[in-house]
């Protein structure tokens, strides 16, 4: 029997993968917390998938369009969760009354630690349904909102991590999306694909470190190419050995920046600056715009921050994360640390690095 799904967000990649998974003949409820934005895609039905003959495209008839999250979670097995990282403790919430048993839920990506904090707040939210929870690496589409009822989906990825907390129901995912999406393969546990988050790594800084530039500019300079200056390389450098030293407290041994760019795009170079010009796919690609940019408001505190905060309590030094953190917050006059996934937000502050292990491993919680 066909996997029903449900996709919550109809931003850019919530209407690119809810028009594709309805191209390929599955059953698809929509979800967005607000009726104005999906209005006519309720209208039409659907959403037109544009594209060229090589990705996905045409008319993706969707089953329901709601702003009811109860009505599109009912009766689905897998729900995709395509929203900003920021939004997935206020979605978990929505959903914890509505769950069912057998259920999957799969974060699009779960950036750091995503899966633990909705487990989290599930949990505390008293909902006793027998669920399973994953989370992607990163998000398979490169796609783009296209009006109102439009998407389109400019390349996917053609293999990507994903695992599921805990690691024991990776496979049990895997299956339950692999006519869909068998691009997706097991990516060990939920502290791999959270640690292997590259996006940590450049987006914060890149963007912090060419601050006046952005805003003098308005983005208009080559983002990975002008903006990576030896200096802000070895910056970068820096942040990602604190990354990989985070993973190895925990027993993992994480990618460096040199080989998640050798395994993405073979591009090789004798450090992070050479490799990142070395790699033709970053000319042309703008900087962000504004200040005011995910790269920011969602990266700190759902990347740098839970990386940040699990390498403080095992007893590693992060003293470059902490540094981008705090002028982050300098520059949107907030507090990062506050409102990001720390490990007290996340409930494992008094954990063994084994208790967390085995938590993410095999679902257990030592008392």
């Amino acid at each position: 029997m066909a996997t029903n799904f449900a996709v919550i967000g109809a931003g850019h990649g919530g209407k690119a993968m809810a028009a594709h998974l309805a191209l390929m003949g599955f059953k698809v409820s929509l979800f967005n917390r607000s009726m104005s934005h999906i209005e006519v895609i309720k209208k039409r039905g659907g959403i037109e998938l544009d594209g060229d003959e090589n990705v996905p495209h045409g008319f993706g008839k969707l089953a329901l369009v709601t702003d009811q999250i109860g009505d599109a979670i009912k009766s689905v097995e897998v729900i995709m969760v395509v929203l900003p990282s920021s939004a997935h403790a206020e979605v978990a919430a929505a959903m914890a009354p509505h769950l069912a048993d057998g259920q999957i839920i799969l974060l699009h990506p779960g950036r750091t630690c995503g899966a633990l904090e909705v487990s989290k707040i599930i949990r505390d939210s008293g909902c006793t349904a027998d669920i399973t929870i994953a989370e992607a690496e990163t998000f398979i589409y490169a796609s783009r909102s296209e009006g109102p009822a439009a998407a389109r989906i400019f390349r996917m990825k053609e293999a990507l991590p994903l695992a599921a907390l805990p690691a024991t129901r990776t496979q049990l995912v895997l299956n339950a999306i692999n006519d869909a999406y068998p691009q997706f393969f097991d990516g060990v546990d939920v502290l791999h694909t959270s640690l292997n988050n590259m996006g940590a790594i450049f987006h914060p800084a890149l963007t912090l470190l060419n601050a006046g530039w952005i805003e003098s500019t308005h983005g208009d300079y080559q983002f990975y190419i002008e903006g990576v200056t030896p200096s802000v390389a070895r910056m970068l450098e820096v942040l990602d050995r604190e990354r990989v030293t985070v993973a190895s407290a925990l027993g993992i041994r994480a990618r460096t920046a040199l080989e998640w760019l050798k395994l993405a795009y073979d591009t090789t170079g004798t450090d992070l600056h050479e490799a990142i010009h070395n790699q033709p796919g970053y000319y042309g690609i703008k900087a962000p715009p504004t200040l005011n940019h995910r790269y920011l408001f969602e990266d700190i505190p759902m990347s740098l921050v839970p990386i940040a905060s699990i390498g403080k309590r095992y007893g590693v030094s992060v003293g470059a994360m902490e540094s981008m953190i705090k002028i982050g917050s300098v520059i949107h006059r907030t507090d990062y640390w506050r409102r990001g996934r720390t490990v007290e937000k996340l409930g494992i502050e008094q954990w063994s690095v084994s208790e967390l292990t085995r938590f993410v491993q095999e679902g257990v919680i030592d008392n």
